[in-house]
């Protein structure tokens, strides 16, 4: 499944991109004058290789779950088991990715794939897998939660791989169902320590630069933090050549999973917007895989996680919104939805010069 995933990713289509910025030139406002919103559209006109490109709706956000061994070190101040209770207030609707989701008319489907304690409960009826009202669970577990990274590599390379499947499986699965962007989520405890180590990996940037607070560490064991990634990654001498090998050595199950969704997007030519540092980290894997999956992949935000500014700056992408946030879950992704909604919009909608009769310079 891998292998046929990535050779079915294509660069950006250049015909469509020229067409899409020729039309820029004849719609009514000055040329230029919205900004980094007119080469999105751009973009995404070279992604679905149309121009306009089809509007970037249903939007689904899917929220892979899993667990993290190196939590056993102490790198965050919350107990594991707020992995699996925050996956029963998911399915509530009562988390924050819930009251964003329900405002932007998107479907949320919550995915473990590797979470360590028994989930609290499953709803009571199955959705349907586009229902924007009730948020749906699906059970794909590889392993419950990753081995101690610090210890010993935190997943098999057939663990790994599996997670990246279960993305792609999702990812089709979604898209099948009519859904015309998909948005990534993440959970799970600890998880922003193996992002940091996977940023290190693929970019080269010191760990340093890569390591953040996450979910608010105080000063020592931010220290711990920091010292933890620098010697996972000198344990394992991860290769960026390799991404499932890194993946496996130093990654989460959810990471593994987020790539293998932007890889199952950008093979059906569907847009893929993107999170926080969680989603990032796993974006770069993606890119290792298959260097044209980037023509996928909007930047939903920036996170204040220092590692997701190293991530972008290595992906070449700009992220649309700035708003200081770090909670993950896909938040950062849906408040940026109306941004990539309005830049495809114009496209479709706003009249040309000589359509509305209306003198150019």
């Amino acid at each position: 499944m891998l292998e046929t995933t990535i050779a079915a990713i294509r660069p950006a289509d250049d015909t469509a991109m020229a067409a899409a910025r020729e039309l820029h030139g004849r719609l009514t406002k000055p040329v230029g004058s919205l900004g980094s919103l007119e080469e999105l559209s751009v973009r995404l006109a070279g992604l679905a290789g149309a121009c306009p490109p089809p509007l970037p709706e249903p939007a689904a956000v899917a929220i892979f779950a899993g667990d993290h061994g190196v939590h056993a070190q102490g790198v965050s101040p919350w107990p594991q088991e707020v992995t699996a209770q925050m996956i029963g207030n998911f399915l509530a609707g009562g988390a924050v990715v819930n009251a964003f989701a329900r405002q932007a008319g998107a479907s949320v489907t919550v995915v473990d794939v590797g979470v360590a304690t028994p989930l609290p409960g499953e709803p009571a009826a199955t959705p349907t897998v586009l229902d924007p009202a009730v948020p749906r669970l699906v059970v794909a577990s590889v392993r419950r939660g990753t081995r101690d990274l610090a210890v010993t590599a935190a997943l098999t390379r057939d663990e790994a791989l599996a997670a990246v499947q279960t993305g792609i499986r999702i990812a089709d699965e979604l898209i099948d169902a009519g859904a015309g962007i998909l948005l990534t989520g993440d959970m799970g405890i600890g998880n922003t320590t193996p992002a940091a180590a996977l940023i290190a990996a693929f970019t080269g940037a010191d760990p340093l630069d890569t390591t953040g607070r996450g979910t608010g560490v105080d000063d020592p064991t931010y220290a711990h933090k920091v010292a933890l990634v620098r010697a996972a990654l000198a344990r394992h001498a991860p290769d960026p050549a390799d991404p499932l090998g890194v993946l496996a050595a130093v990654g989460g199950l959810e990471h593994a999973a987020l790539a293998g969704l932007i890889l199952g997007a950008a093979a059906r030519r569907t847009p893929v917007l993107l999170d926080g540092v969680i989603a990032v980290s796993a974006a770069l894997a993606a890119a290792a895989f298959a260097p044209a999956a980037v023509c996928a992949m909007v930047a939903g935000h920036r996170s204040a996680e220092p590692g997701a500014t190293v991530a972008l700056r290595h992906l070449g992408l700009d992220p649309l919104i700035d708003l200081g946030l770090r909670l993950g879950e896909g938040t950062g992704a849906l408040l940026a939805l109306p941004v990539v909604s309005g830049a495809v919009r114009v496209l479709h909608e706003v009249a040309t010069f000589d359509s509305a009769g209306v003198a150019e310079k």
